[in-house]
């Protein structure tokens, strides 16, 4: 059975439209993106496929263009259609945050960075500097590591919040392991981060540290 033969209030696109996205269950938004299905597979069931065999959404969204091509009913196309969906959500949270109200509170960054973050296989340290309001400045990536760790240079933050003329800064990196627990490296790192910072009287507002679907915040640890 095609979907177009399901009941009218029962097909994925339908159900959006009366209720909303949030109404869906994973595989059906993944159908409305990849629009049809395959030979013997609607949409919706070759979405559920793809979940199963991959291990869920995030795995499959993760997947290198090559692997990702390679599974049945998968193509440069739908490729292309995902990723794109997948930077227009990064850049819509990042246009929230920059017209949003002046940053006050530790998570008001964190859905932001993780959308940034969360999916890379290495380690990336960046920084969201800000205005002397709490406003948003600029996003940016400072330093790349390996699967482990990133070497960080404090006056290389130190430098480019002077550029900015930032009044203080979130700080962020990624654990690609998936834990999101700060190591001791982390808290030593923040603490000369602060100290060099401090010179220039910036603030450091937070340390957000992004795992697989979990953040930590120094900030409401009470750890600045």
């Amino acid at each position: 059975m095609t979907i177009k033969d399901w009941p009218r209030l029962e097909r994925p696109r339908e159900r959006l439209l009366a209720s909303g996205p949030a109404v869906l269950s994973d595989a059906e938004l993944l159908a409305t993106l990849l629009g049809s299905g395959t030979r013997g597979r609607n949409a919706v069931d070759l979405a559920r496929h793809l979940l199963s065999a991959t291990g869920g959404l995030h795995a499959l969204l993760e997947l290198p263009a090559k692997q990702f091509t390679a599974l049945p009913g998968l193509g440069p196309a739908r490729y292309v259609t995902l990723q794109a969906a997948l930077e227009l959500s990064r850049r819509y949270l990042r246009a929230r945050l920059e017209r949003s109200d002046p940053i006050s509170a530790p998570h008001s960054a964190s859905a932001y960075l993780s959308a940034q973050f969360r999916h890379l296989p290495r380690e990336v340290f960046g920084c969201l500097f800000l205005d002397t309001r709490h406003q948003v400045i600029a996003f940016e990536t400072l330093f790349l590591g390996t699967l482990d760790a990133a070497t960080v240079h404090p006056r290389e933050v130190v430098r480019r919040a002077l550029e900015l003329n930032a009044g203080a800064v979130i700080l962020a990196h990624n654990h690609p392991s998936g834990v999101a627990e700060p190591s001791q490296a982390d808290r030593a790192l923040t603490r000369r981060l602060t100290e060099a910072l401090g010179l220039i009287d910036v603030r450091i507002i937070d340390h957000v540290v992004i795992g697989d679907g979990e953040t930590t915040s120094f900030a409401e640890r009470g750890w600045l």
